[in-house]
């Protein structure tokens, strides 16, 4: 492996491991936020539990926005590598997402029965 890939990839990582350092930055600074807002945690989790709906149309916004680009960057790489092997590698990101998102969403309702 030559060093040019090598720094390619290390960069391309060092990246990816920002971009999740600031995520949680932000969802911590958040959660500190509402909850010293609310006054307590037991107030965060009751506007939580009844901003239920907004936050759910904020998310469906969210992954709409995912599947834009997702659809985007899709053409860019067929049209690059056409091959049936990267369909398929794209399938497979594509039905893992799905599975990934519809995870999420469903297991809250399964935990509250």
């Amino acid at each position: 492996m030559s060093w040019v890939v090598l720094r390619q990839h290390g960069r391309r990582l060092g990246l990816v491991l920002l971009w999740v350092n600031m995520l949680l930055v932000v969802t911590v600074t958040a959660n500190a936020i509402g909850i010293r807002l609310t006054g307590s945690l037991e107030g965060w989790q009751q506007w939580l539990t009844a901003h239920t709906g907004h936050l759910l149309a904020w998310r469906l916004l969210l992954y709409a926005g995912t599947a834009w680009g997702w659809v985007w960057m899709r053409r860019r790489v067929l049209a690059r590598e056409p091959g049936t092997g990267t369909r398929r590698r794209l399938l497979r990101a594509e039905m893992a997402a799905v599975v990934a998102i519809a995870a999420l969403e469903i297991s809250p309702f399964a935990q509250a029965r």
